[in-house]
């Protein structure tokens, strides 16, 4: 009997599931670059199938290490998002051959639109709506075009602290999408608390905005890496919520989990099925393997979200 006992005890107790989170995860994407992908033997040992995989363009990186990436991780059985950051496309020559690169070599038909973190344009872009109105994608065949959005604002776009120059892109945004067939969301920068979240998408949806919301969350990882991150991306008030955590002692060596914002915003949305969060986009700050396992333990499982179908 004893030993029945031991064994019992020696079984690893698995941590139960938040119902609610395991629904908001469902369809979750990721985002890696092609440093930190190389890290990775295999994405399927990781990541459920299907699941979209953001590729993360820093200034710098080569086109051809991107399209590589895309080409192997696309390979493993993934769709594949790659980052187009208008800042540091030279001319619509330069994105005409990005374009027909990706899609030859790695069979992409999705791509992330955004201005791109780099204060002086290399060329003639400086704004995701320029690379819409070029046409290039559409004349390409890509039907997933998702551009970004700033849950507590940004202030590159907006110096004075308001959100009027967003707003005013992010409407043009709706109606691009209104006026032509491309299926188009928000994938957003990440934050820390819920609240704030929820006030952006519902000030969203009365502006009219009506695109999908793909809420970035950061990843499990130290505190310290996290708020060095979270300066450097320009993240709003939110950040008091890891600023306050790094006050306590007791909690400043552990890593950071999103357990608390993911819960909140995923009882928000079983109380509220309309609200325009539709899937979560994670940011592996802490690395691609800590976050795929936290998402696998928390219930996350494969598929893109439900309109992609």
């Amino acid at each position: 009997m004893a030993l029945l006992n031991f064994r019992a005890k020696a079984q690893p107790k698995e941590k139960p599931v938040n119902p609610q989170v395991e629904a908001f995860l469902k369809g979750y994407s990721i985002e890696v670059m092609p440093r930190t992908s190389q890290k990775v033997e295999d994405f399927r040992a990781l990541l459920p199938k299907d699941t979209r995989v953001y590729i993360a363009h820093i200034e710098g990186t080569p086109i051809d290490d991107m399209v590589a990436t895309a080409k192997r991780i696309a390979g493993e059985g993934y769709d594949v998002m790659p980052h187009f950051p208008a800042r540091i496309i030279k001319d619509a020559s330069t994105l005409e051959d990005w374009i027909a690169r990706y899609q030859g070599e790695a069979g992409v038909k999705q791509a992330l639109l955004l201005a791109g973190g780099v204060a002086q344009p290399h060329g003639d872009f400086h704004s995701s709506m320029q690379l819409l109105e070029t046409g290039l994608f559409d004349k390409a065949g890509f039907n997933w075009l998702h551009v970004a959005g700033h849950p507590e604002g940004n202030k590159d776009i907006d110096p004075d602290g308001s959100d009027k120059n967003v707003m005013d892109a992010l409407r043009w945004k709706q109606e691009f999408s209104n006026r032509t067939n491309a299926d188009m969301a928000l994938a957003t920068q990440f934050a820390f608390e819920a609240k704030p979240i929820i006030k952006w998408v519902n000030a969203l949806n009365a502006e009219g905005i009506t695109l999908p919301v793909h809420i970035g969350i950061a990843g499990p990882a130290k505190l310290q890496t996290l708020i060095k991150f979270a300066i450097a991306c320009g993240v709003g008030p939110s950040l008091k919520v890891l600023q306050k955590r790094a006050m306590d002692v007791t909690k400043l060596v552990l890593p950071y989990e999103p357990t608390e914002v993911l819960a909140d915003l995923a009882a928000h949305k079983a109380a509220n099925p309309d609200f325009g969060i539709e899937a979560v986009h994670f940011f592996p700050l802490g690395g691609i393997k800590t976050n795929a396992n936290w998402a696998i333990e928390n219930g996350g499982q494969s598929g893109v979200p439900m309109h992609a179908h």
